[in-house]
């Protein structure tokens, strides 16, 4: 075993170590272009076997399907023979050919036990079942965290967390489905980022709703480092299907060709090999069963003891009936530096955490940078602080624009990364003065004493608790800032059209294909002279939002308006909500704001009215999210 800060001490490991280095070098060259003849299934470095044992000599070692006499290659295989040796650094490497192929070790679940492996835990331990909701069942690897916002995630396979039928945004579950099929209640999170290709097979997973512990069933150990295996490593994994099994590298720097069927079909995973430590035999010969993929190798120590260094992830076993067992993992630097995760959470420094966070809405926060909105001449004039150019004030994944004599935001602007959402209670926290507008431009609690007035979130709770925990903490709180809120009839949005309006953001993530999960959002109230003024204040009767994402590789926009008739204020005598999908000009036609042009052209439904005359002139509400154009 080497670990990542491992240094050679003496000339002749240095001199074995830049030859390993030079062999490494060729397997990642020509690799891919062995794995195109059809019956080789991989290439790696290991030691020569010969009569079944193994030697002492390194080779390039290939497995193939079938092995057949030089006379038949051409004829039945079709392919070119593999030579006696290559000349490496001016020496001679032999080669060594194996009969072996490979499969994931997922697909072949057997029969269902119930154990503490495939039920459903709380807290959640790596070594236990998960699966994409429509996938059948693998192992949880370890917890790690996203090396930028510091969220906590679940680490496992590409073909165990995404596979051939999930996307990005898809709800993982614990236990998998092939263990308890009710999807519903085992919900642990979403698959945040997957890989499949030289780097490996893996995947990440958000936690929501569930505690986490690090150690690994039945190892009880965490992970502290990562190292890179070298031949001979002992090594133990915990795995859902067999368990605690132990193993030894038998090749490095190798590239297996594995069938993933379907679409995806023949993929080349860069990995090492792991075949059965002589000296801890499991009782049935398996190193690893179908439902282990996803966990992780670890490295053992001389003295037979589990270390806290990771070895690799584990994502394949020998396809059936192949009598030598072995198994494939991927290098575990390849897979935390492909998924952008480390082993513990970032530190933020106390005394630069508010101005980390508190950044406000983010212009490029989608592929496609979408400008803040910008004041027309008489928004100026109306804005809080616009004679200073300081009008925009950010918070937590969003920004508000005030405007003075109204006292509510002119324009609220946020993001919404679906990836990284947090479930956080909301119990206990109060509506409060936001520190960073002057009181006199705040409509405070006096206003919602003794009525059906409801205090509204203008950018949606929710939506802006992602990220690390304490980037989510403030958030939820600084949602509570009078400056996002404005009055709204209670229930408005229970009632049967006014529910879509709190659903819209939702909708999005179920109805398009939305690249990254990312979604940034424009609100606020539509402000009219006429507006009916209560205890002082003239309340809004309509709002505006505006979805903004990345279909492809396309911006979209989609604007809606929602209108309160609050005529029956007093008598409780109230319309119905009603929601309408609007072009982005008929907002900006209200509103003392301009959209940026990228937006404009993004407009879909503007597009749509250009097409159909006739739906320009009849513009019937939304009764359900099905009427929305996307």
């Amino acid at each position: 075993m080497a670990t990542t800060n491992g240094k050679s001490q003496d000339n002749k490991a240095t001199q074995e170590e830049a030859f390993m280095e030079e062999l490494k070098t060729f397997v990642r060259n020509r690799g891919a272009d062995f794995l195109t003849n059809p019956n080789i299934t991989s290439v790696g470095i290991g030691y020569k076997e010969k009569d079944g044992q193994t030697t002492g000599a390194v080779s390039i070692q290939f497995t193939v399907a079938q092995k057949a006499s030089p006379e038949s290659v051409r004829e039945d295989l079709h392919n070119e023979l593999i030579p006696e040796f290559f000349v490496i650094d001016g020496k001679q490497v032999p080669t060594d050919v194996i009969e072996r192929s490979y499969q994931t070790a997922y697909r072949r679940v057997p029969v269902a036990v119930a154990n503490a492996r495939k039920q459903r835990v709380n807290p959640i331990v790596p070594g236990v079942s998960v699966s994409n909701y429509h996938g059948s069942a693998g192992t949880i690897g370890c917890i790690v965290y996203d090396q930028h916002s510091g969220a906590p995630y679940i680490l496992s396979n590409w073909h165990v967390l995404h596979g051939p039928k999930g996307q990005i945004g898809d709800d993982v579950v614990q236990p998998g489905p092939y263990d308890d099929n009710r999807v519903e209640q085992n919900r642990v999170g979403k698959l945040v980022r997957s890989h499949l290709g030289a780097a490996g097979d893996c995947a990440v997973a958000s936690i929501e709703g569930r505690d986490f512990q690090a150690d690994i069933l039945d190892l009880n150990v965490g992970i502290d480092e990562i190292g890179e295996p070298e031949l001979g490593d002992k090594v133990i994994k915990s795995g859902r299907t067999t368990g605690v099994t132990h193993g030894m590298v038998t090749r490095v720097h190798t590239i297996a060709r594995i069938d993933y069927g379907g679409r995806i079909g023949d993929q080349a995973i860069g990995c090492f090999e792991i075949g059965p430590d002589a000296n801890h035999l499991p009782a049935d010969g398996e190193v690893s069963k179908g439902g282990d993929s996803g966990s992780v190798w670890m490295f053992k120590a001389d003295n037979g003891r589990t270390t806290r260094i990771m070895a690799g992830l584990h994502f394949a076993g020998e396809s059936a009936g192949d009598p030598n067992e072995r198994a494939l993992s991927c290098y575990a630097r390849s897979v935390f530096e492909k998924m952008e995760v480390v082993l513990s959470a970032p530190v933020v420094q106390p005394q630069t955490i508010e101005e980390t966070l508190a950044r406000g809405y983010e212009t490029t926060f989608l592929s496609v940078a979408v400008p803040e909105p910008t004041l027309t001449v008489a928004g100026r004039k109306n804005a809080v602080g616009a004679a200073t150019t300081t009008e925009v004030v950010r918070h937590t994944h969003f920004s508000v624009v005030m405007h003075a004599e109204r006292r509510f935001a002119m324009w609220v602007a946020w993001n919404i990364d679906g990836g990284q959402m947090r479930k956080i209670n909301r119990k206990g926290i109060p509506f409060v003065l936001d520190p960073a507008v002057d009181p006199k431009y705040q409509v405070t609690d006096k206003l919602y004493a003794g009525n059906r007035l409801d205090r509204g979130h203008l950018a949606r709770r929710a939506d802006l608790c992602w990220g690390s925990a304490a980037e989510a903490q403030q958030a939820n709180h600084e949602s509570f800032y009078f400056t996002n809120i404005t009055p709204q009839i209670e229930n408005f949005n229970q009632s049967s059209q006014g529910g879509i309006w709190g659903k819209l953001e939702d909708a999005i993530f179920e109805q398009v294909d939305v690249q990254n999960l990312r979604v940034s959002v424009f609100g606020g109230p539509i402000f009219h002279a006429e507006d009916r003024a209560y205890r002082g204040v003239q309340i809004p009767r309509e709002f505006y939002k505006v979805l903004v994402y990345v279909e492809g590789t396309k911006l979209r926009a989609r604007a809606f308006m929602l209108t309160q008739n609050l005529d029956g204020l007093e008598a409780l005598d109230l319309e119905q909500f009603r929601v309408y999908q609007v072009t982005l000009s008929e907002v900006e036609a209200r509103c003392e704001f301009r959209f940026p042009e990228v937006l404009k052209a993004g407009d879909g439904f503007a597009k749509h009215l250009a097409r159909t005359p006739e739906a320009a002139t009849l513009r019937p509400y939304l009764v359900t999210l099905d009427d929305v154009v996307w």
